[in-house]
C-alpha cells in the first residue's frame, strides 16, 4: 500500500477479464504518478484475479476479494474504506483513461479551488 498517494483510484471489478488490463495499463502510463489503485474483486469467477496478481509487483496496485457479491457500489465503497489518499477517483474496470488524465484533472480542481470535479 502507497500510504503517501495524493490520489486513491478505485475499480471495482467482476469478471471483466477481456478489459482489466486496459484500465490497469491506462493508470500505470499516467503522467501523474502519485496514485495507489484498489481493485475490489467482487466474486469474479473467471481470470480477473489471476490477470490482477501478476500486477502485485507495483506496490500501488492493491486487490481486494470480497467474500461476498455486494454489487459495483459495494465494491466501491470497500474501495473507498482502503483508500487513504486525498483524493478519490473511480475507474470502472472495463474502461481506460487518457495518459494525462489525473494530471490535468488535479490541476484543473486546484485552479478552481475545488474538492470534487467528474468527466465522462
Amino acid at each position: 500500500m502507497n500510504s503517501g498517494a495524493a490520489v486513491s483510484i478505485i475499480t471495482p471489478a467482476y469478471n471483466c477479464a477481456q478489459y482489466i488490463v486496459d484500465a490497469i495499463e491506462s493508470v500505470l502510463a499516467q503522467s501523474f504518478d502519485n496514485w495507489e489503485m484498489w481493485i475490489v474483486d467482487d466474486c469474479s469467477t473467471d481470470h480477473t484475479v489471476d490477470i490482477v496478481n501478476r500486477y502485485a509487483s507495483d506496490p500501488r496496485i492493491n486487490l481486494m476479494q470480497n467474500e461476498a457479491n455486494l454489487g459495483g457500489a459495494g465494491a466501491r465503497n470497500k474501495g473507498i474504506e482502503a483508500a487513504t489518499g486525498r483524493y478519490i477517483a473511480f475507474l470502472d474496470s472495463d474502461d481506460a483513461w487518457a495518459a494525462d488524465k489525473l494530471e490535468r484533472q488535479l490541476a484543473a480542481m486546484r485552479e478552481s479551488d475545488v474538492a470534487l470535479s467528474f468527466g465522462d
